[in-house]
């Protein structure tokens, strides 16, 4: 196992994530590395930081409030600003600052914007549980969001797909 990897599955245990939630981890992570190694110009270490930790906040809510709950782990411990955001994002395929206000989060913009910001949003994306899902399986799963962030999503796995051989 890569040293970062271990010392991220660290992160998430030592804030007191499930070993359900680490699974899922680690299931988001195999998928975002596979667009990483498939050419894109993307950051591997911040990928696999990114993919990683993206649900450490689930260690504080399971609500849609763990992206910035956990944004704020990664940096109360240190992380880059770059890793943050990737957490900060991820959810769907990002929350415009009104979405958050209209959902009693912060209101900040947490639009995925960079190339390994995207990748890990959607990685979630493909994620169910600890397998992986296809993108039709997660608009259907997805059915109860607003159109606008199902037509987000889809959207955002077409930009992706180019980057797949």
């Amino acid at each position: 196992m890569h040293k970062g990897a271990i010392f991220f599955e660290g992160l998430l245990s030592r804030n007191g994530c499930s070993p359900k939630v680490i699974a899922h981890c680690r299931t988001v992570n195999a998928i975002a590395m596979e667009y990483v190694h498939s050419g894109s110009p993307a950051d591997p270490e911040l990928v696999l930081a990114g993919s990683l930790l993206h649900d450490v906040g689930r260690s504080r809510t399971h609500s849609i409030g763990h992206a910035q709950a956990g944004a704020a782990i990664c940096r109360e411990s240190g992380l880059s600003e770059a890793v943050a955001r990737m957490v900060e994002c991820h959810t769907g395929a990002g929350l415009t600052a009104d979405e958050c206000t209209l959902l009693g989060l912060l209101p900040i913009d947490c639009m995925p914007v960079t190339l390994e910001e995207k990748i890990v949003t959607n990685a979630d994306n493909l994620a169910g549980g600890k397998r992986r899902i296809s993108i039709e399986q997660d608009l259907m799963d997805s059915f109860s969001l607003p159109r606008k962030v199902r037509k987000r999503m889809y959207r955002l796995w077409l930009e992706m797909e180019l980057f797949r051989v």
